[in-house]
């Protein structure tokens, strides 16, 4: 049950999404576009309880718990940024908006673009790991929680492994190719 609810939440994030968008460029009702986005917390909410409800009535914590927290945590952390890149491309496309700034494809403007996202992750896994936590100590056996505890690392090896990534591009960072638009040339050394 929890894995259709899950897929649920996020067919019906897109839907609102799409809704959303569509209500304020196409139809140019912004408000109720807005309304509509404003909806898409409300589906994780439906899931945080269903969950719970879920875990109240007797059944035995598995990996479909931790698979809605961390599918929680993943929407607190990089929903929003998601919302508001796909906003800016329909504001272009349909809205008349100039397009919107692409990030940074170089040096340490790339590397700091990296870290937000990065941070983004970091949330998610910390927000998971409390309703993890929190679902732990709400089941209070530890003897059926294992699976729960489980999915906390999993979390937390997916914010590592993505840190490794955005710590590469400060360490190894990407260098602009000569002559590109927009790239400053090197200055020429003057003779004497």
């Amino acid at each position: 049950m929890i894995v259709a609810l899950i897929a649920a939440c996020e067919i019906g994030f897109w839907v609102l999404l799409a809704a959303g968008l569509a209500f304020r460029y196409l139809l140019r009702m912004p408000r109720t576009g807005l309304a509509l986005l404003l909806c898409e917390p409300l589906l994780e909410v439906v899931l945080l309880v269903a969950t719970a409800l879920d875990l109240k009535n007797g059944a035995e914590p598995n990996w479909t718990h931790g698979l809605a927290a961390l599918y929680i945590g993943y929407t607190v952390g990089h929903g929003h940024r998601t919302v508001k890149w796909l906003d800016g491309h329909a504001a272009h496309r349909f809205g008349g908006a100039p397009p919107p700034r692409k990030p940074p494809q170089y040096g340490m403007p790339r590397a700091r673009h990296e870290g937000k996202v990065w941070m983004g992750t970091v949330v998610g896994a910390a927000v998971a790991t409390a309703l993890l936590q929190l679902a732990i100590w709400y089941v209070d056996d530890p003897s059926r929680v294992t699976s729960l505890e489980s999915w906390r690392y999993v979390a937390w090896r997916a914010a590592g492994i993505h840190g490794l990534v955005a710590l590469s591009y400060l360490i190894w960072p990407r260098k602009a190719p000569a002559g590109e638009p927009g790239v400053p040339l090197e200055k020429e050394r003057v003779r004497r």
